[in-house]
């Protein structure tokens, strides 16, 4: 977080846009002061950025978590403007859940719970122990091998239904390869990827 102080608040706003260097528009900030008095006019605003928001991510996995009994211990970073961030704790099997559903679930409030706070959609993606690193290199190896026998069959495959996240890095493994194009379909939990021959 980073205040900046100028006449009015529409000024702040410009002031600290330059200096960022992005558009007013995509700025995240709330107002800490405004001074109006007969000799001077003054206010300050506070400007978030994306390492404010997976701080609070953060925040809110511990203190969710300690809610419930399990302490966690966190890590985050960012990377093409997702704030990843990855959880261990003794209850790791508690928190990932079957088929990783726990975890899904919990990605998705945190995701509320910024979004919310900061009044922008984020993408945010938890991992907890290194499963989900697990589970895309399983996806990707199954993708890569389908690809290669609809490449030789020239048959549509389609694979299991998988979250967004999954279905992403799917899409990305497979996008160079000649004569493969890959697209979802389907809704909700049922959402899969079909892996199509093109000439």
């Amino acid at each position: 977080m980073k205040e900046y102080t100028a006449k009015t608040v529409e000024e702040a706003v410009k002031l600290a846009a330059e200096e960022l260097g992005i558009d007013e528009s995509r700025l995240i900030y709330e107002v800490k002061e405004e001074k109006k008095s007969l000799f001077r006019k003054a206010a300050t605003i506070a400007v978030y950025g994306d390492e404010d928001a997976a701080s609070y991510a953060e925040t809110y996995l511990h203190d969710s978590l300690a809610a419930l009994g399990i302490e966690i211990t966190t890590e985050s970073v960012i990377e093409d403007s997702i704030i990843k961030v990855t959880i261990d704790s003794e209850r790791n099997p508690v928190l990932i859940g079957r088929g990783g559903k726990t975890l899904q679930a919990l990605n998705e409030l945190t995701k509320l719970a910024v979004s919310n706070k900061f009044k922008r959609r984020y993408r945010i993606l938890l991992d907890v122990g290194g499963y989900k690193e697990e589970k895309y290199d399983k996806v990707v190896s199954i993708a890569k091998r389908e690809a290669n026998r609809v490449l030789r069959s020239k048959v549509d495959a389609q694979l299991d239904p998988m979250t967004p996240d999954e279905r992403r890095m799917v899409h990305n493994a497979l996008s160079g390869m000649e004569h493969i194009k890959t697209e979802s379909i389907g809704e909700g939990a049922d959402r899969a990827i079909c892996i199509k021959y093109v000439d």
